[in-house]
């Protein structure tokens, strides 16, 4: 027997003088998807970049398994913020603001803000901009640099959550400059982005850093283990090359290029992220048609519970869809997935806090047609019912529902159209759903004007033949 223990004690704890093998950690941290060279996708869809390769690279020689969640810079922070993610690396700043909210790794990357104007523009400093409006990204140390200014020199700004609707809104000549991190820029204007740098020294210099929660100093310990291993083996040198090269805009221009396909035609750029596109479909697939399910169970149950001959039940229904009908979508999504974890101190997943999302709004809609499907039956219906000896309960579930549902049926159709839109506004969750992806191609080949009217384009199939289904059904039970 004892010789037994023995054996299952080698086994499960290993020989005498081995050294314990401690479970392998997974840190998830959260990154931007439109900041090339730091973090983008290359032209076969794979998540490359300084950062993503250097938190690849740490994670190796530190022995600890990598989530890497692609998500808005804003929308990372937050994260962060709430407990939903382990850190942020993301072209970070190292702020005095920020270090008072977390934690910073030492610096990885020097960096300044510079400012880009359009091609053809006549701005050559910050005196031309009197008057104008100038784009900046939520968030980052460029829009604080340009807000801290903008008295001086008399112009207003407006904010962007990526960085490619802040270069577009340039070209398009709605701002006459915006303010951006050089190497960001540099980068941008290598793969083809019709905007140039102004001839003006590096401003508000800074440092980028891995942030983490104050709460975690093993992570941070981790991370700076993790990089002074990296520059000591020379893997550090070698990652900022590979991106960067020598740092000419020459060599720039020809590490962008090659990272990407110089063919921007409509065919090749859907052949090229066809699949992409089809995964981000998936999802936004997956969310609607779960998002609907459950939608619908509670909206069925609010309705039903709108017309029960009860004040307190009828208050309930009516609060219900008074509150979840009069919250943006936006606001709730963000409301559960940063605000609702920082109360209860446990995380939700940004798939679960999506369906919670679209339940809740979609549900509060629901359950408005369905009380009102219910209320559109004649009331003599009801009365004749009863007047039959029939229960309440029966009467409803005999004599008005089944009139009621008629009714109905084309406004669930309707409503699963809207959901199916809805979905797009929890890209602010990082889900990468149709219009994330759509962002993440984008901000590698900077062919906005193209990939949105191919995502355009499948919303609109997708609604067309959902419209078509409704028009069916309609006829059908009107028939």
């Amino acid at each position: 027997m004892g010789l037994l223990l023995a054996i299952v004690a080698i086994l499960v704890v290993g020989k005498p003088g081995e050294p314990v093998q401690a479970a392998e950690k997974t840190y998830t941290v959260g990154t931007d998807v439109t900041f090339a060279p730091f973090e983008f996708t290359d032209k076969n869809n794979r998540q490359v970049g300084i950062d993503i390769d250097i938190l690849k690279a740490i994670a190796k020689v530190e022995g600890f398994k990598l989530n890497i969640k692609a998500t808005s810079f804003n929308g990372a922070v937050q994260e962060l913020q709430a407990g939903q993610i382990d850190g942020v690396m993301a072209g970070m700043s190292i702020t005095k603001e920020r270090k008072e909210m977390f934690n910073f790794s030492d610096p990885y990357f020097k960096s300044g803000v510079v400012m880009a104007v359009a091609k053809n523009s006549k701005i050559k400093g910050f005196a031309d901009l009197r008057g104008k409006r100038v784009a900046i990204k939520t968030g980052t140390a460029a829009g604080a640099y340009a807000n801290s200014i903008k008295k001086k020199y008399g112009f207003t700004t407006v904010t962007f959550d990526d960085s490619n609707n802040v270069y577009q809104d340039v070209i398009a000549g709605n701002s006459a400059a915006c303010f951006e991190d050089k190497p960001v820029i540099q980068y941008a204007i290598a793969t083809g982005l019709d905007l140039r740098i102004t001839k003006m020294k590096l401003a508000d210099p800074n440092n980028y850093g891995i942030a983490v929660q104050k709460s975690d100093p093993e992570f941070l310990a981790t991370l700076n283990r993790g990089l002074k291993k990296l520059r000591q083996t020379g893997e550090y040198d070698r990652i900022i090359t590979r991106y960067l090269g020598n740092g000419s805009q020459k060599e720039q221009t020809e590490k962008a290029k090659a990272a990407g396909s110089t063919d921007h035609s409509f065919g090749t750029l859907l052949k090229q992220n066809w699949g992409t596109l089809m995964s981000g479909l998936q999802e936004t697939l997956a969310l609607t048609l779960v998002g609907i399910i459950c939608a619908t169970i509670v909206g069925v149950l609010m309705g039903l519970l709108g017309v029960v001959p009860s004040r307190w039940a009828q208050g309930t229904a009516t609060t219900f869809i008074y509150l979840f009908r009069g919250l943006p979508l936006m606001v709730l999504a963000l409301f559960i997935y940063t605000g609702v974890p920082m109360v209860i101190g446990t995380k939700i997943p940004a798939f679960v806090a999506g369906i919670i999302t679209l339940t809740l709004n979609e549900g509060a809609y629901t359950a408005a047609f369905v009380k009102g499907g219910i209320g559109a039956v004649d009331k003599g219906q009801m009365e004749a019912a009863r007047s039959l000896g029939l229960p309440w309960g029966r009467a409803m579930r005999r004599v008005i529902l089944p009139q009621g549902i008629k009714i109905m049926i084309p406004s669930f159709i309707n409503q699963f159209i809207i959901t199916l839109k809805d979905t797009s506004i929890l890209s602010i969750l990082g889900l990468l759903e149709l219009t994330q992806t759509g962002k993440i191609i984008i901000a590698r080949n900077m062919q906005g004007f193209k990939i949105w009217a191919m995502v355009a384009l499948i919303y609109l199939i997708i609604i067309t033949l959902l419209t078509w289904l409704s028009n069916w059904v309609q006829r059908k039970v009107q028939a």
